[in-house]
């Protein structure tokens, strides 16, 4: 039998707090219970967050019976917010990462990357709404994240290339991370902010180092662009790991301090000030650093009496 490892203070619910994925090597090494088997993960992870943001979901469609193994393990009230795939968030995309139903329909360049046309863009959509639904009628579903790829840039793209895209997830709770910094310098600004209010999905802040960089965005924008959601994704603060790192877990390996974590939860009230609701997501990916930050926030904004240990055993 699982112990909840520490007791939940009564405090509002409005700040959901969780991490980037729930299945990282790195949570199963340090953070996860050891000898805890894979199905008993995320009920666990459930015992200690109200949300997590599924990382999976960027690169393939599951199936919806692991859709629903996954509502059914989570206790009611989670909230599941959805990474949108690749492809519609303008990556760089191989043809294998397509569904199989849709590698037949794309059409790829001389290096074999998928061309994002009209069509597959339709096609990809509704593969990608068949698990949303799901864990919408589990009401379940939290936002869907579109993290656009810094290659998405205002030299090259216009902010309308998005419109069928966002034309056809409208009814849903949309968040939108710009990864190129152009879009918010000088007078593009105004331009991205109005944009995000008339197509009524949020524009995610960052919690990023303080580098004038192109694919950092500016850590202090907190601009509310639908105030039913407030999104913050921290991505930790090394600059160097951040423009240089080869992998996902270097680029993102970063150890909050309990003074940075302090200045999160301000952050993080702030934006709860403004909005109904404020989704704060750890992407600082690397060992068991995203779960343990998540922790000491919940203690921190007073939802929880005080953070585990970094290390547990299956009890």
């Amino acid at each position: 039998m699982l112990r909840r490892p520490f007791v939940v203070a009564k405090e509002s619910t409005k700040i959901l707090v969780g991490t980037a994925s729930w299945t990282d090597p790195g949570f199963v090494e340090r953070w996860y219970p050891k000898g805890m088997p894979a199905a008993d993960r995320l009920p666990w992870y459930a015992q200690q967050f109200d949300m997590v943001e599924i990382n999976s979901t960027f690169y393939s469609v599951p199936d919806p019976r692991t859709v629903e193994r996954w509502c059914r393990s989570t206790p009611d009230g989670f909230v599941f917010d959805v990474k949108l795939h690749q492809l519609l968030s303008r990556h760089s995309t191989a043809e294998k990462m397509l569904p199989p139903p849709l590698r037949r329909l794309a059409e790829t360049d001389a290096k074999g990357k998928v061309k994002l046309t009209p069509r597959i863009e339709r096609a990809m959509i509704e593969e990608v709404l068949g698990p949303v639904k799901l864990l919408r009628t589990f009401d379940k579903l939290g936002a869907l994240l579109l993290q656009l790829s810094p290659a998405f840039s205002p030299k090259m793209h216009r902010l309308d290339e998005l419109d069928d895209l966002l034309g056809a997830l409208r009814g849903y709770t949309v968040a939108i991370e710009f990864r190129n910094r152009n879009w918010v310098e000088n007078e593009r600004l105004p331009a991205l902010v109005e944009f995000c209010r008339q197509q009524d999905v949020t524009l995610v802040s960052v919690d990023a180092p303080r580098e004038k960089h192109f694919t950092i965005m500016p850590p202090e924008l907190d601009e509310i662009t639908n105030p039913r959601l407030a999104y913050l994704r921290l991505h930790g603060r090394d600059a160097r790991a951040y423009t240089t790192g080869k992998t996902v877990a270097t680029r993102f390996n970063y150890d909050y301090s309990d003074k940075e974590i302090d200045e999160v939860a301000e952050r993080s009230r702030a934006l709860a000030e403004k909005a109904d609701a404020v989704h704060v997501v750890f992407n600082n990916n690397a060992l068991d650093h995203a779960p343990h930050a998540a922790a000491r926030l919940r203690a921190a904004l007073g939802q929880i009496v005080a953070a585990p240990a970094r290390t547990g055993n299956l009890l």
